[in-house]
């Protein structure tokens, strides 16, 4: 915890920093240490992580509340509750009161075991070209998950039969019984084991599902890629998980993201970044290129005298933002190739060539004047 830098000083904030500037500043450096900016470079990967912890936590009232307050220990799922007794999670306590009265203590009511329990989250990952995640598309994916047994609707009893209620327990799922304890006796609530917490007993079981009520089944699903989502986000589609117990509902299907690198264009936020090899001929004498965008080529004339390096910017061909209208742009840098194989016609006109331009290079005299200078020659 102590070698945690501050997250305020990771995104260059004071503590007093507004929502806005705490968004503004999290584009501005995440946009800087982005892996895709910088392939390779694991100072700027560990940068670009510890970037995000920081704005997942400043960004939301209540960890930022807790965090000013108690500082990581406060954010920390294994520090000392984070947040003070405001909002403290008496869970560990209540078990151990639990065990002793019955009950959860600190005037927490008791959680039954037997009601409806929302079923479990799924995962999945799927790949989109970069084409896709920037115009969305519709991928059909296959999703292998627990359903409700067609045989017996989920109920786990073989059909025409139906489960009985359970006598032990009437039906509660719970059982009472009394305990001896250093403060005295105490009735304490446990899972009846004649049904093991169901309430109900099945005595015919279905054949289909062997009584669990659940089968495990491959499904297909149609699922829509928005346009504008970026490598590493998450797609959420509730109700789309396994089904619930006891009438709970269901749970929540998670897609993970992944975008395929592309051979020409990089993405830096909403914008795509390009880099374009041009001759000496085009750079000095300017000319007209043919550009290629998400939209397909376009036409730009490049001025005379162009420098290697030169970024030009084509406005509303980056890709289109995930929510809301309008595209980002598209950044062109132009690098002036130089050729590794002439014949001799060429090179006695290039020698020619340097002959007589001398004078025009003006970095390269500037260079050299300040060499002179520099070394008193």
């Amino acid at each position: 915890m102590a070698d945690k830098r501050d997250y305020y000083e990771i995104l260059e904030l004071g503590k007093g920093a507004s929502d806005e500037e705490i968004k503004k500043a999290y584009r501005k450096l995440a946009k800087k240490y982005h892996p895709d900016v910088n392939p390779g470079d694991k100072t700027a990967e560990a940068k670009f992580k510890e970037i995000n912890e920081a704005y997942e936590v400043l960004s939301d009232s209540q960890k930022r509340g807790r965090y000013d307050q108690y500082g990581h220990a406060g954010t920390d799922p294994n520090g000392f509750g984070g947040g003070g007794f405001s909002d403290f999670d008496f869970g560990g306590i209540g078990d151990i009161f639990e065990t002793f009265f019955g009950g959860s203590g600190f005037g927490r009511s008791s959680r039954s075991k037997g009601g409806p329990q929302k079923g479990n989250d799924l995962k999945y990952s799927i790949e989109v070209t970069f084409e896709e995640a920037a115009f969305g598309t519709e991928k059909e994916i296959s999703l292998n998950r627990m359903e409700n047994c067609p045989t017996c609707s989920g109920s786990g009893a073989k059909p025409g039969t139906t489960p009985t209620t359970c006598k032990h327990c009437n039906g509660s799922g719970q059982v009472q019984y009394k305990q001896n304890t250093p403060f005295g006796q105490f009735v304490n609530v446990r899972a009846c084991d004649a049904c093991r917490g169901e309430g109900k007993i099945i005595s015919d079981p279905c054949n289909s599902c062997s009584g669990k009520g659940k089968v495990r089944k491959s499904t297909k699903l149609k699922i829509k890629i928005p346009q504008g989502i970026d490598d590493g986000q998450t797609i959420s589609l509730r109700g789309e998980g396994e089904p619930g117990s006891k009438g709970g509902p269901r749970g929540d299907l998670y897609i993970g993201v992944r975008v395929k690198a592309h051979a020409l264009f990089t993405r830096q936020g909403n914008d795509v970044i390009c880099e374009m090899p041009i001759t000496f001929v085009q750079a000095a004498l300017g000319c007209e290129l043919e550009v290629p965008t998400l939209d397909g080529k376009v036409k730009y004339t490049i001025p005379e005298a162009t420098q290697t390096g030169t970024v030009f910017r084509l406005k509303g061909k980056g890709v289109p933002h995930l929510r809301g209208n309008g595209r980002g742009d598209q950044y062109v840098r132009v690098n002036i190739e130089v050729p590794k194989k002439l014949n001799e016609n060429q090179k006695a006109l290039l020698r020619e060539f340097a002959e007589v331009s001398e004078e025009t290079h003006e970095q390269r005299k500037s260079f050299f004047d300040k060499m002179k200078d520099a070394l008193g020659m």
